[in-house]
């Protein structure tokens, strides 16, 4: 059996001129742009849609399911900091794997990330496109109508807003990533401020007897709420797709990911508990728009909501802008490395960004948010990202024996015990995704191996590279001052 190719970390860094202006992008994000650009990526759907779908699970107990849920992401988010700063490069996940643990298992975690970004990006719009709806009627009283604003699967033709989100994004990514570090900011800003602000009416209105009974169906409840919870995270892993258009990536991207994880986690329990005491958990359950209709039973007025539901358009929008450039990055990477094809790496000159690689994201994702029902794929998306957070933790553990010099600016603290804990709380929620999920999983993995041997391997970059370049030298294990 052939070793595997392993790519050094000196080399990732040196090709993509990660401490440098790397590979035709330019460094523009500080440390408050990466912080909410991870607050852009984050907070979305997860809390303005999705709540309503985690309560339905867990009942008031949904606070421990978003507390567990973010466990879960604390500890594989100590290993993102760790290697964030010690491979500050676009690839994330997918190279971090590479330098851990081989290009084919680097291969087919960039294949969970084109289903974890790309089924969120759908999702996203498609939440996005609920809002709309909602903020139209709190303005006008009308609604577009449901041929406009849903798929086929949910009794529409095309669910239009969900396509205009996506290409507004597109063009704003495409104008360059200071325009976009700026946009994400001012909507971060909205949306915390906006949320904010419902916890305050939601407080108002709270009533102890409205979190009882607090675990309605037991801890198996509460684990079918983590996982549902668990979809509201995704997306913090994004801040490390920005490692070679931050200013400090060394520095400031291990910094950034932890006060992000910090700030949603209060920000998820805080509403959670403000929408379930102010009118109770089953009148939060199963509700489109959940946040707008809370605020609009507490205020007696449609007024309240109308600000809900702009603040979820910003919210929406963010997460769409944010997570469409996290997989541009990450598709850039795959392509510099030879396993998708090179248009993807491709930067242009006048706007220092991947135009090409940005609009053929853009139109992929949008064909699935215009016509298709999510629902089904969910779990899929959920167990995908799972397993891309084991990986993450498994490559820090390789790194650490095989690399004991590398530069670490961040270092995972309680090792081995926090990645081995990460791991644990990842196969965890992969469990209680069911059995054919696990399926389904499989079958995505399968499909995924196949164009790795018919296409990624066969292109590789390191496949004609000198064998001191695939596997790391006795020299690139010494602490390197890149």
């Amino acid at each position: 059996m052939p070793a595997p190719r392993i790519k050094s970390p000196r080399l990732l860094v040196a090709e993509s001129g990660a401490d440098r202006e790397g590979h035709g992008l330019k460094r523009t994000m500080g440390l408050f742009q990466l912080i909410c650009f991870g607050v852009g990526a984050i907070v979305g759907t997860g809390i303005f849609v999705g709540l309503s779908d985690s309560v339905a699970q867990a009942g008031p107990a949904v606070v421990v399911s978003f507390v567990l849920a973010a466990l879960t992401c604390v500890f594989t988010a100590f290993s993102f900091a760790e290697l964030g700063g010690a491979i500050p490069v676009s690839g994330s996940s997918y190279s971090f794997a590479y330098a851990g643990l081989g290009e084919s298992t680097a291969f087919l975690v960039g294949w969970c990330l084109l289903l974890e970004y790309g089924v969120s990006i759908s999702a996203v719009a498609v939440g996005w496109s609920q809002y709309v709806n909602e903020l139209l009627h709190s303005i006008t009283g009308l609604q577009l109508p449901t041929a406009l604003s849903a798929g086929p699967g949910d009794g529409g033709v095309i669910n239009l807003p969900a396509v205009i989100v996506i290409a507004m994004a597109a063009a704003l990514l495409v104008r360059g990533v200071r325009e976009s570090a700026r946009a994400t900011a001012a909507m971060a800003a909205v949306k915390l401020a906006i949320l904010l602000a419902f916890c305050a009416i939601g407080y108002s209105a709270f009533k102890d007897g409205n979190l009882t009974p607090f675990s309605p169906a037991g801890l198996g409840g509460i684990g079918a709420g983590t996982t549902a919870a668990f979809f509201s995270y995704i997306g913090f892993d994004a801040i490390t797709t920005a490692g070679e258009e931050a200013k400090n990536p060394r520095r400031h991207i291990p910094v950034a990911i932890l006060v992000c994880m910090g700030i949603v986690t209060l920000l998820y329990c805080a509403v959670a508990l403000a929408a379930i005491g102010a009118i109770g958990g089953d009148q939060v359950a199963g509700r489109p728009a959940a946040l707008s209709y809370v605020v609009n039973e507490v205020t007696g007025s449609a007024v309240g909501g109308g600000v809900i539901a702009f603040g979820a358009v910003v919210a929406i929008a963010s997460v769409v802008l944010a997570v469409m450039y996290g997989q541009t990055r990450i598709l850039m990477s795959m392509s510099r490395d030879g396993l998708i094809p090179r248009v993807f790496e491709k930067v242009s000159p006048k706007t220092s960004t991947p135009v090409a690689g940005t609009l053929i994201v853009a139109v992929v994702f949008a064909l699935p948010a215009a016509f298709a029902s999510l629902d089904a794929v969910m779990n899929l998306c959920t167990i995908g990202t799972l397993a891309i957070m084991a990986v993450v933790n498994i490559a820090v553990m390789a790194l650490r024996r095989r690399e004991p010099g590398l530069d670490r600016s961040f270092r995972v603290p309680l090792y081995p015990v926090a990645p081995l804990l990460g791991i644990g709380f990842c196969l965890y929620l992969m469990w209680e995704t069911g059995w054919r999920t696990w399926i389904q999983f499989a079958v995505f993995l399968a499909v995924g191996l196949a164009v790795y041997g018919l296409y990624g391997r066969r292109h590789s970059t390191l496949a004609a590279a000198p064998a001191d370049e695939v596997t790391p030298t006795a020299a690139e294990r010494e602490p390197q001052a890149v």
